[in-house]
């Protein structure tokens, strides 16, 4: 337990931890939002359970002029109001102060995915055949070939799997299971890291954690692959390509949606296999994918580049 935490919010983040499921990471920004916020309300002389309405305006407008963005302050507005409402609703306090709070807009930003060829300039710099390089360039392959969140793939185990039909068992936010296909060179990218030059070549001679010895992916110590050591295999792939900060794991994911969309793919299809809950998240891969058109279009069309008559 969080000793910077009251009693309160605790009950509310261990509600939130059985009663709704959520995922570890989950928590943990949960916490974090709510233990600013207490900390900032015991500066105002206030707590959980006194703090007003007005108060509440005054903490939205502190955050906004230190400078956060309005990510970040929705974000953490989104987690305040989730625990007001538990509070009214369990009767620990009689009112919610967030009920007429308005909310804070947040600029609809537009993915940027890499190109087709970009991505097979990508898969190509993964060079060599020995375990490490047969690991990057199925996690590479399969970050694309899948669309899945980073923590999605890392979290794979072994019998989620089944290369020969070209199937996995993803388990995503809220621990919501579904189903998602991969193609011919996610699966022989996969069969070479399964082979016995691949992982078996990492396995170590005794395996310090339970877990480890089903996961997927390794690192070289023979462990589970974390998220972080993940992000940093697709990074270094991106820096040799030139990409920069235009890489990251979920830019494979945003291409993979892009591209699926780009070939005609359905958008229902598409949100069911990225675990989309609502299908506006997914709708803006259309909006790129009508930026891509306009843009060739404009390249393209004699009659759309400037000086036309």
């Amino acid at each position: 337990m969080n000793p910077d935490l009251p009693l309160e919010p605790e009950e509310f983040l261990t509600w939130m931890a059985t009663e709704r499921g959520r995922s570890e990471n989950t928590l943990l920004a949960y916490r974090r939002d709510v233990n600013g916020y207490v900390q900032w309300l015991s500066k105002q002389g206030s707590t959980v359970l006194t703090v007003s309405a007005s108060t509440l305006v005054q903490f939205v407008g502190s955050r906004r002029a230190s400078g956060a963005a309005p990510s970040s302050v929705a974000r953490q507005l989104a987690a305040i109001r989730m625990m007001h409402r538990f509070f009214a609703e369990e009767g620990i306090r009689a009112d919610d102060p967030t009920a007429d709070l308005d909310g804070v807009k947040v600029p609809a930003g537009i993915p940027h995915p890499l190109s087709e060829a970009e991505v097979l300039t990508l898969l190509d710099s993964v060079l060599g055949d020995d375990a490490v390089a047969r690991r990057d360039r199925a996690l590479i392959e399969f970050l694309y070939a899948t669309g899945a969140r980073i923590g999605e793939v890392v979290g794979l185990s072994l019998s989620d799997i089944d290369v020969d039909s070209g199937l996995v068992r993803v388990f995503g936010k809220g621990s919501k299971e579904r189903i998602v296909p991969f193609g011919r060179a996610a699966g022989e990218a996969l069969r070479q890291w399964l082979a016995p030059s691949g992982r078996a070549a990492m396995e170590p001679l005794r395996w310090a954690r339970k877990g480890d010895a089903e996961a997927l992916f390794l690192n070289h110590r023979g462990a589970r692959l974390s998220r972080q050591s993940a992000w940093l295999v697709v990074r270094k792939y991106g820096d040799a390509c030139g990409f920069g900060d235009r890489l990251s794991p979920h830019v494979l994911r945003h291409s993979c949606a892009t591209h699926l969309l780009d070939h005609g793919a359905d958008l229902r299809i598409v949100q069911e296999m990225l675990g989309h809950a609502s299908i506006s998240t997914t709708q803006v891969y259309t909006k790129v994918s009508q930026e891509r058109l306009w843009q060739v279009y404009r390249d393209s069309h004699p009659r759309a580049r400037k000086g036309a008559a």
